[in-house]
């Protein structure tokens, strides 16, 4: 069985993404990893390339800025990275440069790829999600936080990546068949200092809304006021990748934040009712489970 790793990324330095950190979680499991690093003058190029693992191959790309709007431009680097795996590849496997894998999910995952590598029914693999906030001790608990997405697929021409790179589809916009598996992904895309995160949040929404995005960011406040953009969250009692722990350590910001002020909406309690005493499910979903 063969496993390719695949990734792009764009001024990790700059908004501090734990790239190295992403790629490194799953590397182990990887055969080779491909990653596509934009044009960029922040040092993200020879950051990655400090990685010393002979498995890491490096497209180097120009975004197109054509793109912005929709977040499709993250799509299309996705594809691009996806575009150069091996063609024996059996299994892609898709990190985003704020995720990680806990080293203990890593032998789930390869034993679910070795059980459905030859089931043509499945296309991919479905992880779970804790998306962290403000802080490495909290994280979302409401439905505006996606509870899962599809990051492992098969080497399959007809997968792409879909609208704005957060899972896949294929063929002509048809929905992927995986098995859910019980792994997690570890999202980090909401914990970082303040001033970094002010430059990612000015950024990434002008990849949704175009470049007076970047303009309007010249008003606002130099720091990210996390307080103030707060949905649900719950305090984390579980443990952390090995991987990301020297970078918690280096923590140098406080989020100190009174949990009872975090409350569930309607919306969100309606949500549940539904689900758990009816059975309906109204939560988005970018696939379709397969049961057997």
């Amino acid at each position: 069985m063969k496993v390719t790793g695949f990734s792009f990324v764009k001024n990790a330095v700059c908004f501090e993404y734990p790239v190295i950190e992403s790629i490194q979680s799953i590397l182990p499991l990887c055969n080779e990893f491909v990653i596509a690093i934009g044009k960029c003058d922040d040092g993200t190029l020879e950051l990655i390339q400090s990685i010393d693992d002979k498995k890491i191959k490096i497209i180097e790309t120009e975004w197109d800025d054509n793109l912005r709007e929709g977040g499709k431009v993250l799509a299309a680097e996705t594809n691009k990275a996806l575009e150069h795996i091996s063609d024996d590849t059996d299994w892609a496997f898709y990190i985003q440069a704020d995720e990680v894998i806990h080293e203990k999910d890593l032998e789930t995952i390869k034993n679910a790829m070795l059980t459905y590598k030859d089931d043509e029914q499945v296309d991919g693999l479905l992880f779970k999600y804790l998306h962290f906030y403000g802080s490495f001790d909290y994280i979302g608990a409401s439905s505006n936080w996606y509870s899962h997405e599809i990051r492992v697929i098969k080497n399959n021409a007809n997968i792409y990546s879909y609208k704005d790179a957060q899972g896949f589809r294929k063929n002509d916009n048809e929905k992927l068949n995986v098995k859910s598996i019980d792994a997690f992904v570890y999202h980090y895309g909401w914990v970082r200092e303040p001033e970094a995160m002010q430059r990612k949040q000015s950024n990434f929404g002008s990849l949704y809304r175009g470049k007076e995005e970047l303009e309007k960011a010249k008003t606002v406040p130099k720091k990210y006021i996390y307080e103030d953009s707060i949905h649900k969250i719950a305090p984390f009692k579980g443990s952390h990748p090995k991987i990301i722990i020297p970078r918690i350590k280096k923590k140098n910001w406080t989020f100190d934040y009174e949990i009872s002020m975090s409350q569930i909406d309607f919306k969100d309690r309606f949500k549940k009712i539904l689900k758990n005493y009816f059975g309906i499910d109204t939560y988005y979903k970018n696939y379709k489970i397969v049961k057997k």
